[in-house]
């Protein structure tokens, strides 16, 4: 198709030329001195293109010739560029293949191929990735000596990273820190990522783990509030783990002004988790503050329809513990509870101690025996309910059936 095209245009170039220089009658005429030539206008035109023809041609023959050197330095350069690319592949190879020894060889000669072309400009992405290929394999080898030196060469402490491969050395040194058990190391780096990049899902894992490892539970509590929120958990795991670091964060709590604080450093979402309300409660409560363990049970004592069976039961057995703090206003929340739940233990249990606590005992005996006899709460709360009824048979005047009582606690495995 080429050569027909080629034969067409050759045709076409032929008519036009016959057409016009056919009928060219002009001449040409140069003086010099005394001489004067002659020459026809075709001639002359068809000889003036052949001269720029080979004027051009000597040029361009001139400047391969004069450019041989600079396209010889090209091609070396070339070459040692394609050597280099693939010693780095190599190494990426050799890596994910687990043999971490060959990767660091690789690694280490596609580097000195970079160092030893001179009229390669140096790439600070390939430098990078090459060192941290390198680094990576030396972690895996357990050479920590080694791999903190190729990380220096390419970490520049107290400045930002300029390109993803130095946000991405940055992010693997803190992995690494993590696995040595550094968390200050690892903190340190992820704090000098900009904040678009620590608002990643992998930086926010690393983050997570270095506050847990630090004990530092109330930062990893909202680096994990963060991550569920970004779904980097399934529902169920997220909720185990945000409950796991608020446990932590109350049981860290020394004092009442320290547990206030962390309560007050909750998101809405833990203050409405029954089990980690029902954790604070029963931690103010040991610390001598039921009141206040009462007042933070009351938005979910308010709700109870609405936090489950197993929510119910935590808020009940710790209004349990702080019922030393309940109050009058409480009186027609427990018994609205008492009727609309009256087949749940936990909550009928609940029920006797406020109204214990309240002195109605006529009315405390019928939920407190419920619960004592029911097998499926826990021996604690079964024994404290016989203990109750013990007491309220004492207050009644019957010794006999307070020893009955106190006997079926100490039954109790």
């Amino acid at each position: 198709m080429r050569t027909v095209i080629w034969l067409v245009l050759l045709f076409v170039v032929a008519v036009v030329a016959a057409l016009t220089l056919g009928d060219n009658d002009g001449v040409a005429s140069f003086y010099w001195g005394h001489w004067r030539l002659d020459m026809s206008l075709n001639f002359f035109v068809l000889a003036a293109l052949g001269t720029g023809f080979v004027v051009v041609s000597a040029v361009q023959a001139i400047n391969a010739l004069v450019g041989l050197p600079e396209r010889a330095r090209e091609w070396r350069a070339l070459r040692l560029e394609r050597a280099a690319q693939a010693a780095l592949r190599e190494a990426l190879t050799e890596y994910f293949g687990g043999r971490y020894t060959r990767a660091h060889k690789a690694a280490q000669r596609a580097l000195a191929i970079r160092d030893d072309a001179g009229g390669i400009t140096a790439e600070r992405e390939f430098q990078v990735l090459a060192h941290l290929l390198a680094a990576g394999s030396l972690h895996r080898l357990q050479d920590r000596g080694r791999r903190d030196d190729m990380l220096r060469r390419v970490l520049q402490p107290g400045q930002r990273p300029a390109t993803p491969a130095d946000e991405g050395a940055r992010l693997l040194a803190a992995e690494w820190a993590l696995d040595d058990r550094d968390a200050e190391r690892a903190q340190a780096l992820l704090s000098e990522l900009p904040p678009g990049v620590a608002r990643r899902t992998q930086a926010m894992r690393l983050k997570l783990q270095a506050a847990r490892m630090a004990r530092q539970p109330i930062e990893a509590l909202h680096t994990a509030r963060l991550l569920a929120n970004h779904q980097a958990f399934s529902a169920v795991a997220a909720q185990g783990l945000l409950r796991s670091l608020a446990f932590e964060v109350l049981d860290d709590a020394h004092d009442i002004d320290q547990l206030r604080r962390s309560w007050q450093q909750f998101d809405q979402a833990d203050q409405r988790d029954p089990f980690v309300a029902g954790r604070a409660a029963r931690r103010a409560a040991a610390l001598g503050h039921a009141g206040e363990a009462c007042l933070w049970l009351r938005p979910l004592w308010d709700r109870l329809n609405e936090i489950g069976r197993d929510g119910r039961a935590e808020v009940a057995l710790a209004l349990i513990e702080a019922v030393e703090g309940v109050g009058a206003d409480w009186l027609p929340r427990v018994e609205a509870a008492q009727r609309d739940h009256p087949t749940e233990s936990a909550l009928q249990c609940a029920a006797g101690a406020v109204l214990f606590q309240r002195q109605l005992w006529g009315k405390a005996r019928r939920p407190l025996e419920q619960a004592a006899r029911d097998a499926t709460l826990d021996a604690r709360t079964r024994r404290r309910a016989w203990r109750t009824l013990a007491a309220l048979a004492r207050e009644e005047n019957d010794e006999p059936r307070a020893i009955d009582c106190e006997h079926a606690a100490a039954e109790i495995e």
